[in-house]
């Protein structure tokens, strides 16, 4: 089941696909079926319609507006129902709605990849490329499954990224967004360029450009700053309010180290090339600690080779 929005839910597309098969059939679903009209009616109605004998639901849905009615509405109609198998399972594999639909805010993955001896580019500036190609078809992967992409300038600047998915099939397009407390990005940068939506935060930036870049179609939010530094929370709570469910940071070193240090990320990717670089960019830039104990320590949850390369998934212990 698909809870981000943007597209049918699931149990819709089955029972399309099943037609006449689906009366009388089991279902299986990771999330309750919803019981409210949003965009599409309720699934619950929908399976009642389509005479389903018995629903198997992994979890039930933390939205107030569903919370346990899906379940009732399908009891009650009839329908044998079970619940709360594979439970943990589907809590991971829903984990970036659940924590949309109860704090209003984005599920904030960051991705970093790096060397062996933990530098994100080379004391020049250098990231292209340091881990193996299947990598990066899975970072467009990544990519793929998030609400929007965010990034500060200082990397549009160095590497002119496109942030769209090019190397993994995908329908949707997701938001771009660019942190530029002095709007100082390019107007001919490539992220301003397709037809990828674009979002500029920023709290300084220049009237005139920022006309410029609204007739474009590129949308530029003004939010408060300090130090420099744009306010990351209220990033989140636009971001949150725009059904931004899933939000991937890749970089650069100093919006890393910034989301690390105020505690507002949910998950850490970490790609690992066999590569030493002896003196280079570190990815968490004003994160530091004097002793050792005082080190973040995280959960290590999942760990596989890719290639050449090591892929970890990291989650805070709080």
């Amino acid at each position: 089941r698909s809870p981000k929005g943007g597209s049918a839910p699931r149990e819709v597309e089955a029972l399309k696909k099943a037609g006449p098969k689906a009366k009388v059939s089991t279902v299986y679903v990771t999330l309750e079926p919803c019981a409210h009209y949003g965009r599409t009616p309720p699934c619950s109605l929908e399976l009642i319609r389509a005479g389903v004998k018995r629903v198997v639901d992994a979890t039930l849905d933390p939205n107030p507006k569903v919370a346990g009615k899906g379940i009732e509405n399908l009891k009650r109609a009839g329908i044998e129902v079970t619940v709360g198998v594979c439970q943990r399972e589907a809590k991971k594999l829903n984990e970036d709605f659940f924590h949309w639909i109860t704090t209003q805010t984005p599920f904030v993955v960051l991705k970093v990849a790096q060397t062996l001896d933990g530098f994100i580019a080379t004391e020049g500036g250098k990231s292209k490329w340091i881990t193996s190609e299947r990598s990066r078809r899975l970072v467009h992967r990544l990519r793929c499954e998030s609400s929007a992409i965010l990034v500060g300038v200082g990397t549009v600047l160095k590497d002119d990224p496109q942030l769209t998915v090019r190397l993994f099939p995908c329908e949707k397009k997701p938001l771009r967004v660019v942190l530029d407390t002095y709007l100082k990005i390019p107007e001919e940068a490539n992220i301003l360029k397709g037809d990828a939506p674009t979002l500029i935060f920023t709290a300084h930036g220049d009237p005139q450009k920022i006309r410029r870049l609204e007739k474009r179609g590129i949308e530029v939010i003004k939010i408060p700053a300090e130090g420099g530094l744009l306010d990351l929370k209220e990033v989140l709570k636009v971001l949150g309010q725009r059904e931004v469910v899933q939000l991937l940071v890749e970089g650069g070193a100093k919006v890393f180290g910034q989301f690390f240090k105020r505690g507002l990320w949910n998950k850490l990717v970490v790609f690992t090339a066999p590569k030493v670089f002896g003196r280079g960019v570190s990815p968490f830039k004003g994160f530091k600690v004097e002793n050792p104990r005082e080190g973040e320590i995280l959960k290590l949850e999942n760990l596989k080779r890719i290639e050449e390369d090591i892929y970890a998934e990291y989650y805070p212990l709080r």
